[in-house]
């Protein structure tokens, strides 16, 4: 009998049951999150770790840019922005350039925080 992780059910019951707002304001928390953990590894000279985490977190870049509504007009704009940030990743990755990463994450971390304001502003109306 396989013994259950309380934390991994909890995750998993946040995501089964998080609205469409917070499901992306998990991804860019997640992004920063393998962002950090790859900054992390390229200062232990940890390769392996920094590349694991890298293309994690261009996954969610793509994740972001995939769930546009290509019906409203800001997503041509957003869409350039996650291509740009998942090339800058995929750039910092092949070049272990830390100053690369930090530009991407300045960015994650603007879209994340202008994300949660647009969230609390919705609920209070």
């Amino acid at each position: 009998m396989a013994t259950i992780n309380p934390y991994q059910a909890y995750q998993q019951n946040s995501v089964m049951t998080a609205s469409p707002q917070e499901l992306t304001l998990m991804l860019y928390n997640g992004c920063l999150k393998f962002i950090k953990l790859a900054k992390k590894a390229m200062a232990d000279n940890k390769y392996e770790d920094k590349n694991t985490n890298m293309i994690k977190a261009q996954a969610i870049i793509q994740e972001l840019r995939y769930t546009l509504d290509p019906d409203i007009e800001l997503s041509a704009s957003m869409a350039q922005l996650y291509d740009y940030m998942y090339n800058r990743l995929v750039e910092a990755n092949m070049k272990n350039d830390t100053i690369v990463l930090e530009e991407v994450e300045g960015y994650v971390v603007e879209l994340r925080d202008t994300w949660k304001q647009a969230m609390s502003q919705m609920k209070n109306r």
